[in-house]
């Protein structure tokens, strides 16, 4: 198979330094986020998407945030996070109710059985994310990393996480 790739002169190419290191990154970026994910699967049959939704609504006032917010609070798509809170009402975790401020908005709150299921899945997630991530960062990178990862979010305009 041939495959044609058109150039531009102002493409700024990786050097092959940059390259092994925005490789390593890729790979290791989607095992660390696949494993948090199995993590979560099997000891709690929740998935980081449904765990995230979960935090964002334990954290908002009265446990309930309007459905486009949870969107933009996780950076997923309304199609995306009705699906998934769909999946969680199901479960008895999450309940939708009409907006009462704004009869065309619908809001997602966190059932307390939501929370249990939450406050259960936490110290799976964090665990991971030490063992996984801080286990492996002195704090002088993670604060690197943070700060790379912070600048990226502003410059493509992502919400406040």
């Amino acid at each position: 198979m041939t495959t044609t790739t058109q150039t531009s002169p102002d493409t700024r190419w990786l050097n092959d330094r940059q390259q092994v290191l925005w490789r390593s990154f890729l790979g290791g970026s989607t095992v660390f986020f696949d494993q948090l994910d199995r993590d979560l699967r099997r000891e709690h049959d929740l998935s980081m998407a449904e765990y995230e939704i979960l935090v964002r609504l334990s954290e908002a006032p009265d446990w309930t945030l309007r459905m486009a917010e949870v969107a933009d609070q996780v950076a997923h798509s309304r199609s995306r996070v009705t699906h998934t809170v769909a999946r969680l009402e199901r479960a008895g975790l999450v309940k939708r109710a009409s907006c009462l401020s704004d009869g065309r908005g619908v809001n997602a709150q966190l059932t307390p059985e939501g929370m249990a299921r939450l406050e259960e899945a936490a110290h799976t997630h964090v665990g991971g994310v030490r063992r996984y991530l801080m286990d492996n960062t002195s704090d002088e990178e993670f604060e690197i990393l943070g700060q790379v990862f912070e600048r990226i979010r502003l410059d493509l305009g992502g919400q406040g996480f």
